[in-house]
């Protein structure tokens, strides 16, 4: 089992991959199937050194990891286990959606989840 002092790790290195939309964005489209910078740079309308850069990050917080393939590097998300609970922290943030549209309105971004408005 793990200390708090691991555990709070893991959560400060999940929270730093998510913390950034794009980064976000690329763990989405990861969860669908592996990519490579320059289709997931097509895909979602991003220059190839910002994908790059945040796949980087990404990589350093153990999220996901780079398989080369020949010429080319292949990226996916480390471990089923990353892979199961990114899709339920969807579904639990979709669940306390108020309407259902997934705009997260239970949740203010620019004052803060719980902020009185």
């Amino acid at each position: 089992m793990l200390t708090i002092a691991p555990r709070l790790d893991v959560l400060n290195r999940l929270g730093r991959a998510l913390s950034d939309p794009t980064r976000a964005r690329i763990l989405l489209r990861l969860l669908d199937d592996p990519g490579y910078p320059a289709r997931l740079s097509e895909e979602l309308e991003l220059t190839r050194t910002n994908v790059s850069n945040h796949l980087a990050c990404l990589r350093g917080c153990g999220i996901v990891v780079a398989v080369p393939e020949g010429r080319r590097t292949r990226y996916e998300i480390a471990d089923g286990n990353i892979t199961r609970a990114l899709e339920s922290l969807v579904d639990v943030v979709l669940a306390v959606d108020v309407d259902g549209d997934g705009d997260g309105d239970g949740c203010a971004v620019d004052v803060g989840c719980g902020a009185e408005r």
